[in-house]
């Protein structure tokens, strides 16, 4: 079966996965040419992120949907157990949002440039006024109901278990007050984890908790927000990656 499998990936999933990746970040680039980059930055690469989880065969479940409210901005941080984790966010998380990722990714053929101009916060902290012009992208990116998702452990687990969490995204939801959503990624890591170049099929369950909303006058304790996400995060993980 497994054989078969790879075949299948080999001669029809692998070729029509590569001209859907060129299209859509084609016409998210167009779409941000002709002044639509806030939609066209979210609808093509939504669609996109569906054909691969449908074409490897990952189903994708996701719990706890009624926790967001459409048109609120929210801090979505969730761990990294592999790539699946940004096809099944994109695809089924059904928000409008922005990723925050590293400056680095900008250097990915058409891909990385498809998504500085829709958008996507890039972020570079070479020095103060890098961080000061991230900041100030972030904020613009924010107005209108947008949203933000952030992987605060920073790259993808080696072995399912989570790395500590940086402070990155919960700086933003200090800065601008926004409640911050924890979401549990079960199941890429068996799908595709960082050591392996090939995915095979599986399912994948995304687990939105409850908002943590900032405090009265509208700031978060970073120590207790962060750590309150983790616990979050962990309780609907397996045993064997808490």
């Amino acid at each position: 079966m497994m054989i078969l499998y790879r075949i299948y990936q080999i001669v029809i999933m692998a070729p029509v996965l590569l001209v859907a990746t060129i299209l859509t970040a084609l016409l998210s680039i167009l779409s941000a040419v002709v002044g639509l980059g806030r939609w066209g930055g979210y609808f093509f690469p939504h669609w996109w992120a569906r054909l691969f989880c449908v074409m490897t065969l990952v189903r994708v479940r996701v719990v706890g949907r009624e926790h967001v409210k459409p048109g609120t901005s929210y801090v979505f941080v969730a761990n990294h157990q592999g790539a699946y984790d940004i096809f099944s966010i994109y695809g089924y998380l059904n928000y409008q949002f922005r990723w925050m990722m590293k400056k680095s990714l900008e250097k990915i053929p058409l891909v990385g440039y498809s998504c500085k101009v829709t958008g996507h916060i890039m972020v570079d902290n070479s020095s103060p006024s890098a961080t000061r012009r991230t900041m100030e992208l972030a904020e613009r990116q924010l107005r209108g109901g947008m949203s933000l998702v952030v992987f605060p452990e920073g790259a993808r687990t080696w072995d399912g278990h989570m790395r500590p969490f940086k402070r990155g995204a919960y700086m933003l939801a200090m800065e601008f007050g926004l409640p911050v959503v924890p979401i549990s990624i079960d199941g890429a890591f068996d799908v595709m984890p960082r050591f392996r170049k090939i995915p095979r099929w599986g399912t994948i369950t995304l687990t939105i908790h409850k908002p943590i909303e900032p405090k009265a006058d509208g700031r978060h304790d970073l120590g207790e927000v962060m750590a309150a996400s983790e616990r979050a995060i962990k309780e609907s993980l397996p045993e064997r990656f808490r």
